[in-house]
């Protein structure tokens, strides 16, 4: 068995990662940290797991933690994970993390979206993003993956066939998308408080969002030259889910049933992205805890564009699900494992 720690595991993402892991065959989580909880039962942060984990959340100490296992996922704030990720990859540990601290190649661009300097750049310039579905080889031979954003995922799988394709004229790339509460995380903030959110909606930095460069790193990569996109969030009232559009003008001349059999061609292996059939549109709903991406899409002649719209679980594919994906290939494990479930519903 695969000896697992979470560090972080009190947050959302860190209570999804165990419900995951318990079903995973090969895997047992040995340790759990957090800073606000540490020295409380599991339990008492996630009454859930009771009568599936015995254990006591602690203080993050890497050394310690370093020496009960051999995996690590790091699901710390963003800002906090440089450090404590470095000293495990010095250990020789094998690392998923799902903050934002390695996602972004470039250091002095984490630094202007980010508002602070990278401190370990040596392992910045060795880090794989880990989307599977486009980077899955270089994952493979990972020692540490870092895990992308839920917008990014949402938006990439979206994109990414219509850039590796040339079939877009690559200027006026808008993404449109709403994601639900949980996206912000379990620490209490007013505009995530109930009575703020509930049967509201708005737009959230706008033209600003942290996520924007990740996105086009890896259109950018897909494309072969430089890719902006537009990118506009909002926060939608509901617990799970997230829903990207992207626009895109046509450079061909093709039908909406052309461009999805270019997408079920591209996609064709990937366990965790269904293609609907023409007419049909993703609902969020529909991934509800489930680590699938669905897309539909939609050639407006009108317009001469391309509209394909997205959905997944934030808490699932867009974190905790496609970090134990990452981890089942840096560890030679069948891709699917402890993954391959159905969403809730309704």
């Amino acid at each position: 068995m695969l000896k697992v720690a979470i560090a972080g595991a009190s947050g959302y993402t860190g209570g999804e990662l165990l419900r995951l892991l318990y079903n995973h065959p090969q895997v047992e989580v040995v340790a759990v940290s957090s800073e606000k909880s540490a020295g409380k039962q599991l339990i008492e942060t996630f009454p859930n797991l009771k009568k599936f984990f015995n254990l006591t959340l602690e203080s993050l100490d890497p050394q310690k933690i370093a020496e009960k296992c051999d995996f690590i996922f790091t699901a710390l704030p963003h800002g906090s994970s440089i450090g404590p990720v470095g000293e495990f990859v010095e250990m020789g540990k094998k690392v998923v993390d799902l903050s934002a601290d390695y996602r972004i190649k470039d250091p002095v661009l984490y630094e202007q979206w980010y508002g602070k300097e990278h401190t370990n750049k040596n392992l910045l310039s060795k880090t794989v993003y880990g989307l599977p579905e486009i980077y899955r080889n270089n994952i493979k031979a990972a020692s540490f993956v870092a895990n992308p954003g839920c917008y990014p995922t949402a938006s990439i799988l979206a994109a990414a066939p219509l850039f590796k394709n040339n079939i877009i004229i690559n200027e006026r790339i808008i993404v449109d998308a709403k994601s639900s509460i949980s996206g912000a995380g379990r620490s209490p903030s007013l505009p995530y408080h109930f009575p703020e959110a509930h049967e509201g909606m708005e737009a959230y930095k706008v033209g600003a969002h942290r996520h924007t460069p990740e996105i086009e790193q890896a259109l950018s990569e897909a494309a072969g030259m430089t890719v902006n996109v537009c990118f506009v969030p909002h926060l939608i009232p509901a617990n799970r889910g997230m829903l990207c559009t992207v626009y895109a003008p046509l450079a061909l001349a093709l039908t909406t049933e052309e461009l999805i059999s270019l997408y079920r061609k591209f996609y064709n292996e990937e366990t965790f992205v269904r293609i609907l059939d023409q007419g049909m549109q993703p609902n969020i709903r529909d991934v509800k805890g489930s680590n699938f991406c669905d897309i539909g899409i939609v050639v407006d002649t009108r317009n001469k564009c391309v509209i394909v719209t997205s959905v997944i679980d934030n808490l699932v594919k867009g974190a905790s699900g496609q970090a134990v994906q990452n981890m089942n290939l840096m560890m030679g494990f069948e891709e699917t494992a402890g993954l391959m479930h159905p969403g809730l519903f309704p």
